[in-house]
């Protein structure tokens, strides 16, 4: 008998304004369940996950919770108001029972030190903030809204390796392929209010859903044939067979309303670029270039040469300098030593990462056409600007909306329609992929696939890398930074490792936080014995091992079907890893106690 599910949604429906976002939504999430929540940008994925967490009301529907489950949500936007510190924020969310030793580990973990200024955390600060009150409970339900939001790499497989390794059941929104695909074992599909789940992970997914679109064409088809005809009989056929006639005339009313009611997929977006006169070969050439702030390095003696028809990519940790590096081989700042060559007849389209060329009280429309007239120009062709806007799946009532009221995908999106109507042949996109849905992801891949020009693009999206670019520029640390052949996978097997995160200055001015309170050394002893010192050499390697049996009970553990299968295996696994658990808490505490003494013995 399988483990009843933790957190039901039956029925559930939600309408804003005229058109219901969500009619018919179910969500079923069991004991170690491991689903992707999916759909286009603005189908009711969050409001949906917000339902879930209790924190939106349904206008109908079922919400069933499992007495004493335990569920933590994850927002795109965390509300910090009112907490000291980035570690005050994190305990907030935890419950008595609950190891407060986490919230410095998660924390550290994730580069923060616990006493940063929760009112003055950049966009990936919070995001990592926010992760850690997550993830530091260990619920039983875990709802991650883009998680991957603002992160860098080293951030990102760090959270695929902690999120695998947990307990609780997962429900992922994320516009980034990999990460669902390395973690998700179910998708359940938000179309047009509806909700459909199969039991395949996201790498099976979108096969799925073109089968599903092709199937639902073909209905579609099959049912415009059959009005046709059913027309054809009213206008030439009647007879006086009065009775069956009543009866054929309103099945010809009936499938005219079912094809009225019909909710078409939302339209797919049209991406065309304005291409400007081609540049010569050389597009920027980088000598022995150098870059510092004050101590710290950003570039140091680099070489680079980029040519015509270049797909460069740049990667590395947030504040390795990706974006001064950018400007540098732009000539947005000069070098401190070393020369910059730029090539002729160079159009440049930029598009920034913080999105700072968006003016809040620009409508939509003035923000393609600069405020002159209607109309925008793509290609050399004029076009309507309201045209346009179909295009980047823009309605026409927000044409004349204001920028402040747009979400952080449709931001992304005007942006880019812009930056597409501009002619270039030099695309520099820095972080494109925030906040698109994978749809537009797909066509602005597509596009670019396309572009006569030059690219060179910023990004943490690793599959949007494989994808696009040819080559890829990595940050070795110390203003190193070295070119790779390929996509980032091809970078990560000629390096043999990942993007390394870069240290935390901020850690490096005050002093590390433990992950606990440390213990009080014992009074009377200054120095270690033989029997302490043997101890202080061999706790590290029992922590290795202690560390690995839970990573593999946890593992066991994660299986949905584990307690159904088998309850006296997951029974004793469970009661194993507690008891790992809590040995490796004693080990950590002694090493700390033993660390100290022979610290006190040096001095």
């Amino acid at each position: 008998m399988a483990a009843p599910p933790l957190l039901t949604l039956q029925d559930t429906a939600l309408t804003f304004g005229g058109t219901p976002l969500i009619e018919r939504a179910e969500l079923t999430v069991s004991p170690g369940e491991r689903a992707c929540l999916v759909g286009r940008n603005g189908s009711g994925k969050s409001t949906l996950m917000r339902i879930a967490a209790g924190l939106v009301e349904p206008d109908r529907g079922v919400r069933f919770v499992q007495p004493g489950t335990t569920i933590r949500y994850l927002a795109q936007e965390p509300d910090f108001s009112g907490f000291p510190t980035t570690l005050a924020f994190v305990e907030a969310g935890l419950t008595p029972g609950d190891a407060h030793y986490r919230a410095r580990y998660l924390l550290e973990s994730l580069g923060l030190t616990g006493e940063e200024d929760p009112t003055k955390l950049s966009g990936g600060e919070g995001r990592r903030a926010a992760l850690a009150q997550a993830l530091a409970p260990e619920p039983d339900v875990l709802l991650l809204d883009e998680p991957t939001n603002h992160l860098d790499l080293p951030a990102i497989e760090w959270l695929e390796q902690e999120l695998r390794g947990t307990r609780a059941a997962l429900v992922l929104i994320s516009h980034d392929r990999r990460f669902l695909s390395a973690l998700s074992r179910s998708t359940v599909w938000l179309d047009r209010g509806i909700t459909r789940r199969i039991e395949q992970g996201f790498s099976g997914f979108e096969a799925w859903r073109d089968a599903f679109f092709e199937e639902e064409e073909r209905d579609r088809h099959k049912l415009d044939r059959k009005i046709a005809a059913e027309e054809d009989w009213l206008r030439y056929g009647v007879t006086a067979r009065r009775k069956r006639n009543v009866r054929r005339l309103g099945n010809l009313h009936a499938l005219r309303q079912a094809r009225r009611e019909d909710r078409r997929p939302v339209g797919s977006v049209t991406m065309q670029t304005s291409e400007a006169e081609g540049s010569g070969t050389l597009i920027a050439e980088a000598k022995e270039v150098s870059k510092s702030y004050g101590a710290r390095k950003i570039v140091d003696r680099l070489s680079l040469r980029v040519t015509r028809g270049d797909r460069l990519g740049i990667v590395g940790a947030n504040g390795a300098g990706k974006t001064t590096l950018l400007n540098l081989l732009m000539g947005g700042i000069a070098p401190d030593s070393g020369t910059i060559n730029l090539g002729t007849n160079l159009k440049p389209v930029i598009l920034d990462q913080a999105r700072a060329t968006l003016e809040p009280g620009m409508t939509v429309t003035d923000v393609l056409t600069g405020g002159r007239g209607d109309t925008v120009t793509v290609g050399g062709q004029s076009r309507h600007v309201i045209g346009y806007l179909k295009d980047f799946l823009f309605s026409p009532e927000q044409a004349r909306t204001p920028v402040s009221v747009l979400s952080g995908g449709e931001r992304n999106r005007l942006l880019i329609a812009r930056a597409l109507a501009q002619p270039s042949n030099l695309l520099v996109l820095d972080e494109p992929t925030n906040d698109l849905d994978l749809e537009t992801l797909d066509l602005l891949q597509e596009m670019l696939g396309d572009y006569a020009g030059t690219l060179i693009l910023v990004s943490h999206d690793r599959d949007f890398l494989d994808r696009v670019v040819g080559s890829v520029l990595v940050s070795e640390g110390e203003g190193r930074w070295v070119e790779y052949a390929g996509g980032y996978s091809d970078m990560v097997a000629q390096r043999g490792a990942g993007v390394q995160a870069r240290s935390v200055e901020k850690a490096k001015e005050a002093p590390r936080a433990e992950p606990r309170e440390r213990p009080a050394a014992p009074a009377g002893k200054s120095k270690l014995g033989f029997k302490d010192q043997h101890e202080l050499k061999t706790l590290p390697e029992r922590m290795g091992k202690l560390e690995a049996a839970i990573t593999q009970l946890r593992g066991i553990l994660a299986d949905p079907d584990l307690y159904a299968r088998d309850p006296a295996r997951f029974e004793k696994a469970s009661a194993t890893l507690a008891q790992a658990e809590g040995e490796l808490a004693k080990a950590e505490d002694r090493w700390l106690e033993l660390e100290m003494l022979r610290e006190a013995a040096e001095a």
